[in-house]
């Protein structure tokens, strides 16, 4: 079931919001050296998520920079769960985010399409 409003929402949070790409596509994880970023990793500017930094976007390489979905991880290490947005991403960067959050077995995410991306 697709609740529209929720969408909507998510948009607006979007566009009138900066993006800053912290970790570019190819550049490796701060912690985890082996992990290198295929996509551009990034967070929205005056934002908050539950880890307390801005809300977690993945963009991929499709130049409308429009929101497909969102992913939803728990991760039982850190003991937490957020959403991080899809922006952007075409069908196989969005399998890319979507293995990447379920390789191991301390992180879980499911992948919730936005109903026009589906």
């Amino acid at each position: 079931m697709q609740n529209n409003e929720f969408w909507q929402l998510l948009d607006k949070l979007v566009s009138e919001s900066e993006i800053i790409i912290d970790r570019p596509k190819g550049s490796p994880h701060p912690k985890y050296s082996d992990f290198i970023y295929p996509l551009d990793y990034g967070y929205i500017d005056n934002s908050t998520a539950m880890d307390g930094s801005g809300i977690d976007i993945w963009r991929g390489s499709k130049t409308e920079e429009s929101i497909d979905a969102i992913i939803c991880v728990v991760d039982i290490t850190k003991r937490d769960s957020e959403i991080k947005i899809l922006i952007g991403c075409t069908k196989e960067e969005q399998a890319q985010v979507y293995q990447i959050h379920n390789e191991t077995e301390s992180m879980k995410g499911i992948l919730i399409y936005k109903e026009s991306n589906q």
